[in-house]
């Protein structure tokens, strides 16, 4: 298993981003400022993470994705673990947003985020298209926190 930084042609890697967050215009706003880490089991691309500086407190993780065949294996736990450890000396939280998703929210909170407060209409506001999770439409964008 490889973790690579990724530093040039970021767009490259635009079919694994849209899995975290579905609209291209989004992804666009924060890609080339974002630092990115892509994790390959054997030579084969399974996760990525784009991550972005807040503060001087504070990185946020902007897109963390999984190819669906990887999934449920770990990677991204292990690309959380990566980013904390690398950054902990660095920053004190690791935050990031996401919809109101009971899989995905317990994901995070069974990693040691816990939540902060939310965007009311974030989706709804900010997306030209309804976003559709697990059967239900996302509204409002949750964020969360971790003590690094």
């Amino acid at each position: 298993m490889q973790i690579k930084e990724i530093n040039t042609n970021k767009t490259n890697y635009i079919d694994i981003l849209l899995i975290g967050d579905e609209d291209k215009n989004m992804i666009n706003k924060y890609i080339e400022q974002s630092k990115i880490f892509a994790l390959y089991e054997e030579n084969i691309l399974t996760s990525i993470c784009a991550i972005i500086k807040v503060n001087n407190d504070t990185i946020e993780i902007k897109n963390l994705a999984t190819y669906p065949k990887y999934q449920n294996k770990g990677y991204a736990t292990i690309l959380i673990n990566f980013i904390c450890k690398k950054y902990k000396t660095e920053f004190k939280h690791l935050i990031l947003g996401t919809g109101e998703n009971d899989k995905i929210l317990n994901f995070y909170k069974k990693r040691g985020f816990k939540e902060t407060h939310r965007i009311k209409n974030f989706f709804t506001d900010n997306y030209k298209h309804p976003i559709f999770e697990n059967g239900k439409q996302l509204t409002d964008m949750i964020y969360l926190k971790k003590l690094l």
